[in-house]
């Protein structure tokens, strides 16, 4: 892969650069000094110590000085310089006796070149560390750009390819390009975002298919409750006993209502629930009796005096909520009904009290979730949305729903708002 050759080449820098650096500490000339040649230019010395300069010191490989024995130059080769006799001894320089006739008339002083050689090698040392150095950095800089565009920008691109399908865009495809280290990696998150795809589509399509069946189901239950509200009406015009009049009246108010959940069921298989109409207007609280008798369908109620005020709310949407709430204290609790009504502020409070077993304190937070049963359902029929709908009506109209355990049963409060003034 291309990484790879950067990585080689990285080794090769390194590689070059250290044996560079052996090669010119190993390289430096010997400087230990050779005593034949010393010995050979001491006697050429001493041979020619009248006239120093007249001998032959061309095969004398490293430069001298002759002083006398006062410590005065007499000659020095042309690459040598002047010292003393201290600065020799500090420079570590081979100091040896000219003798003339067994007298010692003067000094050769061979220089020692070490200093010069160090100071060359360190130098050549330092440019050979800092070519390999920029080497060094040019070929970082070059695999970091190779890591960059093969590494770090593919994971980039998956990130925004996450990004687009957790937002449920999933109609771009993830761009994959060819030497990629990950293709099969990157091509596995596009094979899901098709998968994905393709799953939507299909939930769309059975959802499409069920709201087409709930709007033929609605449509074909509308036949039979026109029937029925038809027949009572037809029986009322006939019916002459006062108690026949009322259960005929209950049966027509309960087909019409029927009528407008059908409806409202029908509109819902387009909407979400949010949306079910909701008109509030100013209603007198005498209503509300009959309304409370329509939901005794067992006759096991006992109602009791509801102040005289002006309600603000829809009366069809607080039947709903009243009937689903009389309808589950037969369901669960099996007993009588009290309903008792006051007036707090800006408010007609209704409760509605059984005399049942009650709910368990941990769920009653949990009553009015979608689809949430208690565990005193039982095995009753019903699908967990009754109070969760009827809160949720209550609170379009400005009110409120509350639910809690007594000594001797349980309440369901309704919070009905007064109209203003």
């Amino acid at each position: 892969m291309r990484y790879r050759g950067a990585i080689w080449i990285l080794l090769a820098v390194l590689a070059s650069g250290a044996v560079l650096s052996l090669y010119t500490v190993w390289s430096r000339a010997d400087s230990r000094l050779d005593m034949v040649m010393a010995n050979d230019l001491l006697k050429t010395v001493g041979r020619h110590w009248d006239q120093p300069e007249g001998g032959d010191y061309h095969e004398a490989g490293m430069p001298f000085a002759v002083l006398d024995n006062e410590g005065a130059l007499r000659y020095q080769s042309p690459e040598g310089r002047f010292v003393s006799i201290h600065e020799a001894i500090r420079h570590r320089d081979a100091i040896m006796d000219v003798t003339v006739q067994d007298s010692v008339v003067g000094k050769l002083i061979i220089q020692n070149d070490e200093w010069e050689k160090k100071r060359a090698n360190r130098k050549q040392l330092a440019v050979i560390i800092g070519v390999s150095y920029a080497l060094l950095a040019g070929a970082g800089a070059l695999y970091l750009y190779m890591l960059n565009r093969s590494i770090l920008q593919p994971f980039r691109r998956l990130q925004q390819f996450a990004s687009n399908v957790a937002r449920g865009n999933l109609d771009l495809p993830l761009p994959m390009e060819k030497n990629n280290p990950f293709g099969a990696f990157t091509e596995s998150f596009d094979i899901l975002r098709e998968e994905l795809a393709a799953a939507r589509k299909s939930e769309y399509e059975a959802n499409r298919s069920k709201k087409e069946l709930v709007a033929s189901l609605s449509h074909d239950i509308k036949t039979p409750v026109a029937s029925i509200t038809a027949l009572s009406e037809l029986m009322l015009l006939r019916a002459k006993d006062e108690k026949e009049l009322k259960q005929l009246g209950t049966i027509q108010a309960k087909a019409d209502q029927i009528h407008r959940l059908i409806t409202d069921m029908f509109q819902t298989t387009m909407e979400e629930l949010v949306e079910l109409h909701v008109n509030p207007a100013e209603e007198s609280s005498v209503m509300l009796r009959s309304m409370i008798e329509q939901g005794d369908f067992d006759s096991r109620m006992d109602c009791g005096t509801i102040p005289e005020c002006l309600l603000y709310t829809d009366r069809a949407r607080l039947q709903q909520v009243i009937d689903n709430v009389i309808s589950n204290v037969y369901k669960y609790a099996n007993s009588p009904v009290t309903v008792r009504s006051s007036l707090i502020a800006g408010y007609l409070r209704v409760e509605v009290m059984d005399y049942g077993d009650g709910v368990d304190e941990e769920e009653l937070p949990l009553l009015f979730n979608k689809y949430y049963r208690g565990r005193n359902a039982n095995g009753q029929s019903g699908a967990g949305i009754g109070l969760y709908i009827s809160s949720h009506l209550m609170e379009r109209m400005g009110g409120g729903m509350e639910c809690r355990n007594r000594d001797d049963g349980f309440s369901v409060i309704l919070f009905i708002p007064l109209a203003q003034n």
